[in-house]
């Protein structure tokens, strides 16, 4: 496997980095010996094989796409127009300034798509939130805290209706269960009795959830 080396006084153990453009590179503290970074790349080779393969199928989601955007398992046309100040939505054509407004629609637009899935979720479970966030975390799909506060990320948007669905009832779940306990699967197969086949494809396809 090929790798680079590079060394950096901040550096207090060795690490590898794996770049969505399929690089590796070896992260070795200054006074480390060479030979550490072989056994590195040897040690993490199945776990680099899985982010080379994941590199590989983001290019390819990507490469797919064309100009287009997906949206909820819709493809958006891009069309930028100078002098716009805000990205709208016409049809399957999504008018915009410049990239930044991009992402801030589709943030606008995951407010929109999930509040009303939460609200129907929540009343047929029977609970209550307290406040919903847009966010863009990097890990998380969605998360919900003790108190009732639901955050939700954007890209969501990027992939199919049914793994929104998929999230927000999983969140909503954890209302009342705050934990993975059987009780709590359970309690989300009695109203998303498919939630396997989306819970399967977010682990599968998470990665290519990107505006690119």
């Amino acid at each position: 496997m090929e790798y680079s080396i590079r060394r950096s006084d901040r550096a207090r153990r060795v690490r590898v980095v794996v770049e969505p453009t399929g690089a590796v590179e070896v992260v070795l503290p200054r006074r480390a010996a060479q030979r550490e970074a072989a056994a590195a790349v040897a040690e993490l080779r199945p776990w680099i094989d899985r982010r080379l393969a994941e590199a590989d199928a983001l290019r390819e989601a990507l490469a797919a796409r064309g100009d287009g955007l997906p949206y909820l398992g819709d493809t958006l046309q891009l069309r930028r127009e100078p002098g716009r100040t805000r990205a709208h939505r016409r049809g399957d054509t999504l008018l915009f300034g410049d990239r930044v407004q991009i992402e801030r629609w589709y943030r606008r637009m995951a407010r929109e798509e999930v509040v009303p899935l939460l609200d129907e979720a929540v009343e047929a479970l029977g609970v209550d939130y307290t406040s919903v966030r847009i966010a863009n975390q990097r890990t998380r799909w969605g998360s919900c805290s003790t108190t009732g506060a639901m955050s939700f990320n954007w890209r969501l948007l990027l992939g199919p209706f049914e793994i929104l669905e998929y999230v927000v009832w999983h969140e909503a779940c954890h209302l009342v269960h705050m934990d993975h306990s059987r009780r709590f699967w359970s309690l989300l197969e009695r109203h998303l009795p498919d939630y396997r086949t989306s819970r399967r494809w977010l682990k599968d396809n998470g990665a290519t959830l990107v505006l690119g």
